[in-house]
């Protein structure tokens, strides 16, 4: 299946370029984790205090929630940076482009 010159490159090959370009900035991949990790850890901060200093109430169930959202964002952010840094690092090395 030929494709025309003056159409636009599939999903597959702008996930790939993408993919590619986010595989040789390791720093910014690294920030990714970092941040994710201190944002995880946080939020479990907030949600241990809010479960061992506060008294119960409506206040507790609010601000362990808003820990538990935090804990969740960082967890999400710190696997997608980690994945960044092997699994596109593998990617990296085995592509024909380079």
């Amino acid at each position: 299946m030929s494709q025309q010159p003056d159409q636009q490159p599939g999903w597959r090959a702008r996930l790939r370029h993408w993919l590619m370009q986010r595989a040789r900035n390791d720093r910014a991949n690294l920030r990714l984790f970092v941040t994710g990790a201190a944002l995880f850890f946080g939020g479990l901060g907030i949600l241990l205090y809010a479960e061992q200093r506060l008294l119960a109430s409506l206040t507790q169930e609010l601000i362990a929630a808003a820990g538990l959202l935090f804990a969740a964002c960082g967890a999400v952010l710190a696997t997608l940076g980690y994945l960044a840094l092997s699994l596109l690092r593998i990617l990296r090395f085995i592509s024909d482009d380079d």
